[in-house]
């Protein structure tokens, strides 16, 4: 009897459920919460562009200058900076964008200020104001999904603004 309540035991133990990481997709451990760098720099906000890759859409904010600082998270409704009226944002989630730098232009369509149309991820970019040395913009996205922010430095005296976000979790 000993013997036999063993082996039922070890054999639950091979059997039954276990404990295992799922792999995440694309290797992407980025998460969905809010990103937040400081630097506050004069460098002004000179383009804004997206790019497709394989895991992720990305928006890259161009700047004259050193790289400037970025608060980027998920909020349930994306306001002009000054005015607060609120962005009209197509998409399941919004983003925020505020890169630390100020703009001197107001871009052509405040509404589509770059072309995502057949993006995975992206569905609209828009243009939130630029306001007291800072300039924000409104992403909106699939759903709420991870993201990643990050500068880098050139071509020559220049940087830019990185936003990845990816297509699933």
């Amino acid at each position: 009897m000993w013997l036999a309540m063993i082996v039922v035991i070890a054999g639950i133990g091979l059997t039954g459920p276990t404990a295992s990481a799922a792999t995440p997709y694309c290797g992407i451990h980025w998460g969905s919460l809010d990103k937040v760098n400081p630097t506050m720099v004069a460098s002004p906000f000179t383009a804004v562009r997206a790019g497709r890759h394989e895991c992720f859409d990305r928006i890259v904010v161009d700047l004259a200058g050193p790289a400037a600082g970025y608060r980027v998270g998920y909020v349930p409704a994306v306001h002009e900076d000054g005015s607060g009226f609120e962005v009209p944002l197509r998409g399941g989630a919004y983003l925020q964008v505020v890169v630390l730098a100020p703009a001197y232009y107001v871009p052509a369509n405040r509404r589509e200020v770059v072309d995502v149309s057949g993006y995975r991820t992206l569905r609209q970019v828009a243009w939130a104001n630029s306001f007291e040395g800072q300039t924000t913009l409104g992403v909106g996205v699939r759903a709420r999904l991870p993201f990643r922010v990050f500068t880098l430095d050139g071509p020559g005296s220049g940087s830019r603004v990185v936003l990845d976000v990816a297509h699933q979790w």
